[in-house]
């Protein structure tokens, strides 16, 4: 913009203002693209003072039925050791026989009751080796903080598939919003207060999603009508179709349709072969 402008005017602080203007233009917030780093510092997890003090416990189900009537994985974790141990399972097993299962791996792998012991060489290890990869990650982030009250957008994504999202639109919308923060939970996480159309939505959200509203009095704020499901995603689909027409070559013609998409103003519709669209999306042509 600032290029295009001084080719014919010039005043003093013309690329100050062009900055100021696109900063709080409300549809550049809604749809530029960030091409900074990566909001928030990297977290470390605490790095636990005995050995199987912290675990981390999950299940992988839906496996083929083994003859000993095993259908599910128990999954622990030892961070101190950096260790996974992976023990089949009935999913239908009582928590008494998962305690018992869990204290006999304990034991098969540590003994009682030395192994239980801290050994402060493996925690000096990984604590040298956390620093090492939170000084190597943060310089690839920023760090960034709201405070409660104040109102940020929330980037969402289209989902890829269909014959208009292959196409580059400019103005796709990229964020949605603003919203206001209601808490900051913890150093990277902030709870919003979303609007009842999204109450399937988990309000928490990592600072990474968000970005700071600038507001303006020109500004009419309105959530745009976006559905956006749970993973923070929405679908760019056909709406209807605006015009036709036929595009004559040497040897054939070619019926094209111009298709007016989901999310987005008339100014962005495409032209688009008709036996493509019949055939993705038959229920426009009805």
């Amino acid at each position: 913009m600032y290029h295009d402008v001084k080719e014919l005017y010039w005043w003093d602080g013309l690329k100050k203002d062009v900055a100021k203007f696109v900063r709080k233009c409300l549809i550049c917030q809604q749809v530029k693209a960030e091409h900074q780093k990566s909001s928030g510092l990297l977290q470390p997890l605490e790095i636990p003072e005995w050995k199987w003090e912290h675990i981390a416990m999950d299940f992988v189900t839906g496996l083929p039925r083994s003859q000993k009537g095993f259908d599910a994985v128990w999954v622990i974790v030892d961070r101190l050791t950096k260790s996974a141990h992976f023990l089949p399972v009935s999913i239908s097993f009582s928590l008494e026989n998962m305690a018992k299962l869990y204290t006999e791996e304990i034991v098969r792998l540590h003994g009682i009751p030395i192994s239980i012991v801290s050994d402060r060489d493996p925690r000096e290890r990984l604590q040298s080796a956390q620093s090492r990869q939170k000084s190597y990650a943060d310089t690839r982030r920023k760090d960034l903080e709201f405070e409660v009250g104040d109102r940020v957008f929330l980037r969402v994504k289209p989902v890829k598939g269909g014959v208009g999202s292959k196409k580059g639109k400019k103005l796709k919308p990229r964020y949605i919003g603003p919203f206001e923060i209601l808490k900051r939970i913890g150093t990277v996480v902030y709870q919003l207060q979303l609007p009842s159309s999204m109450a399937k939505i988990h309000n928490v959200f990592h600072v990474s999603t968000l970005k700071k509203y600038y507001p303006d009095p020109s500004h009419v704020l309105q959530l745009e009508g976006i559905e956006v499901d749970e993973s923070l995603t929405y679908e760019e689909g056909p709406v209807k179709v605006l015009e036709r027409e036929v595009k004559e070559l040497r040897n054939k013609k070619i019926p094209l349709v111009k298709i007016l998409w989901k999310n987005h103003g008339i100014e962005e519709a495409t032209w688009e072969l008709e036996e493509v669209m019949q055939e993705k999306y038959p229920e426009l042509f009805h």
